[in-house]
């Protein structure tokens, strides 16, 4: 199946493009600003539906609007109907196609061309109102305020705003690409007009506290909920928007006599990850918890962990090693060591259920064998 994505060297096109050529099933078929009118007439002659992205969202001059956007997609659908083929037609409007303002004006004139040529010719048309689109090579600046705060944030540059109650919506692009990629694959009949889920609302001031909160947190080490939601997409994004000299950072390493002791990561209700290496026939630990639980990973060399129940004194040993990965996890009410019994330096990944707190540690010394 042969795809036109026009506006393929924009933000959203370069999504779509990408996902497109994942899938064999697809062929991408590529329409830019470096083409001409002539070369979008052949290409629809080769092509089975069209996804209609170029358009101007901020130009310099705003007679562009009408140009890059209404006159732009009547040319589409006019060549369209030169090819004799219901051609489906994808369309990536703007909620603000419902506003009297010259790009919403714009956008709307885009979508009457498409309506007027569905009407006429059987053709079938999708029609998307979409808020501010975010993600992965978005512009700073041009596609949306998630874009600029994550550029200025991601190079300690100030951030403006207005007004930080200002609710502003918002879909993630992989959402948008998914949906895009079911339509083209279930297909779709007459004209309508779709949505993409979910839908993001928050206001420009949480948007900016979450945004710094990513860049805080390799100072921290604290890790906000990262996994789900909109949370875990603006999370993609800042990443994203990161200068090659900062896809790597520094952490610090807690060093003495027995090895080091280095803290990667913390969770604010996931606890925290760390590591620590032991020369042989050292032992580290000794204490005690009452609430807190962890698990530890040998991951290099060999290790003796014993434990010792506080109130009865019974005592167990466990053996690990890294070739033969098992995880080993500490019980309230007994305390525990470990000991590096092989030959070579042990290195040990470390889990604990909750941020260490110097003011209510849960860490209490004591002998594990007596």
């Amino acid at each position: 199946m042969r795809i036109l994505v026009t506006g393929a060297s924009g933000f959203m096109g370069k999504n779509l493009a990408l996902r497109l050529n994942e899938e064999s099933e697809f062929e991408t078929v590529c329409f830019t600003r470096e083409d001409s009118i002539s070369e979008l007439r052949s290409k629809l002659e080769t092509v089975d539906a069209v996804v209609h992205f170029a358009g101007e969202n901020r130009p310099k001059d705003p007679a562009a609007f009408v140009d890059g956007n209404a006159n732009l997609t009547k040319t589409l659908c006019d060549e369209i109907e030169k090819t004799g083929r219901p051609i489906p037609v994808i369309f990536s409007s703007s909620i603000q196609a419902a506003i009297d303002n010259l790009y919403g004006n714009s956008k709307l004139a885009a979508e009457q061309a498409i309506e007027e040529l569905a009407k006429k010719t059987g053709m079938p048309a999708k029609i998307y109102r979409l808020p501010n689109v975010f993600g992965k090579w978005s512009k700073a600046d041009y596609n949306s305020v998630v874009a600029t705060f994550c550029y200025n944030v991601a190079r300690s540059l100030p951030l403006r705003i207005d007004d930080p109650l200002a609710q502003i919506h918002l879909v993630y692009i992989d959402d948008v690409i998914t949906e895009i990629l079911s339509q083209l694959r279930t297909g779709f009949s007459g004209l309508s007009f779709g949505t993409v889920e979910p839908e993001y609302s928050i206001s420009v001031g949480e948007l900016a506290d979450q945004i710094n909160a990513f860049a805080e947190s390799r100072t921290s080490l604290v890790i906000p909920p990262v996994g789900t939601g909109l949370t875990r997409a603006l999370y993609a994004t800042y990443v994203s928007f990161l200068p090659t000299s900062s896809f790597s950072h520094a952490i610090p390493a807690y060093g003495d006599e027995r090895g080091v002791f280095v803290e990667m990561l913390k969770t604010p209700d996931c606890g925290q990850f760390s590591f620590f290496t032991a020369h042989p026939n050292i032992t580290r630990g000794g204490h005690y918890h009452h609430s807190k639980t962890e698990k530890f990973l040998v991951i290099k060399g060999r290790a003796r962990f014993g434990f010792r129940h506080m109130l009865t004194d019974e005592y167990v040993e466990l053996i690990t090693a890294g070739e033969e990965p098992q995880i080993v996890e500490t019980i309230p009410g007994w305390a525990h060591d470990i000991t590096n019994i092989g030959e070579d330096e042990m290195v040990v990944m470390l889990w604990a259920n909750e941020i260490f707190d110097r003011e209510q540690p849960d860490t209490i010394a004591s002998k594990v064998k007596l």
